[in-house]
């Protein structure tokens, strides 16, 4: 069995955005040699996420407006974990809804996706540098 072992690294210059690493995701599992397994992509960072679906814009805004209402940035005082002078809970939250990793089969050495199934970061408190792990794990 072969165990393969590699992070992305990421420094989104906006507080949030959702971005599409399934084109990095598939080159690290070609470097791997891997073609019957899993992969494994966690977000290493409490304030990012990792999430599969659509790679389509509009839902991406709707992500963005439903997060907003559920876990509205300001005014940042509305939270206990800003107390400590971080400005960051929201993200902490986002971040709890939209999931820390996903793992998707290896066919042929190739993801295995359904329709439309994407990998991507999402940064919810972005400026500053951050890493996903991607592990592999196969034959």
């Amino acid at each position: 069995m072969i165990s393969y072992r590699k992070e992305l690294w990421f420094n989104v210059p906006s507080r949030r955005e959702f971005i599409n690493i399934t084109p990095e995701v598939e080159r690290v599992l070609l470097k791997s040699g891997v073609q019957e397994g899993l992969i494994l992509i966690n977000a290493m960072h409490i304030t990012a996420s990792v999430f599969i679906n659509d790679n389509e814009s509009g839902l991406h805004q709707d992500y963005e407006k439903w997060l907003e209402r559920l876990a509205p940035h300001e005014p940042v005082n509305q939270y206990r974990h800003n107390d400590t002078g971080e400005d960051n809970a929201d993200a902490h939250m986002k971040r709890q809804i939209m999931g820390r990793e996903v793992v998707v089969a290896v066919t042929g050495g190739k993801l295995d996706f359904g329709t439309w199934e994407r990998i991507f970061y999402g940064e919810f408190d972005g400026r500053r540098k951050k890493r996903v792990l991607v592990k592999i794990i196969g034959e």
